[in-house]
């Protein structure tokens, strides 16, 4: 039971429909982070005057 590798194997990427998490690199005191990404849910458009009547 000792015999268990101290190092943790990397984690795939993962992805869904609006987000990305990748594994982050171990800090100096072992600690395994994750970056997660955000995609926009919605499309921004610019605005416009509407026309004068």
């Amino acid at each position: 039971m000792s015999d268990q590798p101290k190092e943790k194997r990397p984690v795939p990427e993962g992805k869904s429909r609006f987000m990305t998490t990748r594994q982050k690199a171990p800090s100096e005191k072992g600690f395994v982070g994750y970056e997660t990404t955000w995609e926009p849910f919605q499309k921004e458009v610019a605005y416009t005057t509407p026309k004068k009547p």
